[in-house]
C-alpha cells in the first residue's frame, strides 16, 4: 500500500483531488458568486469542449506556444553553448541579458503589438522572450560544466572547434539544455495565456478573459483547469522525452551515487 500512495502519478492524483475538496468546501462556505464550486466548473468542461470554436481556440494556443517554444531553442540553445565556451561571447551577451531579465515579458506586449499588430506573431515573440531566457542560462550552464580534458583530448585528435561542439559539448550539456527546455515550458504557457488576455482575438486567454467580462465564473475557473492540465500534460510528455534521452546521464548519476 505504501509503494502505491508512493508512486508520483498516483500522489499527484491524490494532492488534485485533495485540492477539489478543499474548493467545493470553501466555495460553500464563502458562498460567493465569483467562487463557484469544483462541481460547477467540472460541468462546465463538457460545454467548453463541445464547442468546436473553443476546441480551436485551444489548439490554437498551443500552437502558437509550439512554435515560439522551437524558435527560442534553435536560437538561445546555440548562444547559451557559445557564452559558456566563449569568453568573448559571454562579455558581449551578459550585459544584454542583464537588462532583458528582470523585465516581465508579458509586459512588453504593449510595444510588441505596436510593432507587429495583434495577430500571431506578437504572441509567438512573446512566448519566444518568454522561453528564451531559462533556455539560454541552462545551456550556458551546461557547457561551462565540460570537463577541460574532454575538449583537449577532443583536440588532439584532430577536432576542430565546431566539431568539439557538437560531439563534445552538445551531448554533455545535454540534461541541463533539457532541464531549461522543462522551465521553458512552464514559462511558454504562462506568456502564451498572458498574451492572448492582453491581445484578445483567438486562444485559451482569450476564451478566460472574456467569460470573465461576462461574469461566468464557472467558465473561468473551468479555462484554469484546463490551462492546468495542460501544464501538467506538457511536463509529462517532455519528461518522458527527456528521461528516453539522457538514460545514460541518469544511469551515470546511480552509479556514483551507488558508489558513494
Amino acid at each position: 500500500m505504501n509503494k502505491v500512495l508512493r508512486a508520483p502519478g498516483v500522489s499527484a492524483l491524490l494532492v488534485c483531488l485533495g485540492l477539489l475538496v478543499a474548493w467545493e468546501l470553501a466555495a460553500r462556505l464563502y458562498d460567493n458568486p465569483g467562487l463557484p464550486t469544483a462541481a460547477q466548473a467540472l460541468a462546465e468542461l463538457p460545454r467548453i469542449f463541445a464547442d468546436p470554436q473553443a476546441t480551436f481556440d485551444i489548439l490554437d494556443s498551443l500552437r502558437r506556444m509550439l512554435i515560439g517554444f522551437a524558435l527560442a531553442l534553435v536560437v538561445a540553445g546555440p548562444i547559451g553553448l557559445l557564452m559558456g565556451r566563449s569568453p568573448m561571447v559571454e562579455a558581449l551577451m551578459n550585459p544584454l541579458l542583464m537588462v532583458v531579465y528582470p523585465i516581465p515579458k508579458a509586459a512588453l506586449m504593449p510595444l510588441i503589438m505596436l510593432w507587429l499588430g495583434v495577430g500571431d506573431a506578437s504572441k509567438i515573440l512573446v512566448v519566444f522572450l518568454g522561453v528564451s531566457l531559462p533556455l539560454l542560462y541552462h545551456s550556458y550552464q551546461g557547457a561551462r560544466a565540460v570537463e577541460e580534458k574532454m575538449l583537449w583530448s577532443a583536440a588532439a585528435m584532430g577536432m576542430n572547434g565546431a566539431q568539439r561542439m557538437f560531439r563534445i559539448v552538445l551531448p554533455a550539456a545535454l540534461p541541463e539544455i533539457l532541464t531549461g527546455c522543462r522551465t521553458g515550458i512552464v514559462m511558454g504557457l504562462i506568456t502564451m495565456i498572458t498574451s492572448e488576455m492582453i491581445a484578445r482575438q483567438t486562444g485559451a486567454g482569450n476564451i478566460l478573459f472574456n467569460a470573465m467580462d461576462m461574469a461566468q465564473y464557472e467558465t473561468v475557473y473551468a479555462m484554469i483547469i484546463v490551462i492546468g492540465v495542460l501544464g501538467i500534460v506538457l511536463d509529462m510528455c517532455f519528461e518522458a522525452v527527456r528521461a528516453r534521452l539522457t538514460r545514460w546521464a541518469d544511469r551515470q548519476t546511480d552509479a556514483t551515487a551507488g558508489a558513494l
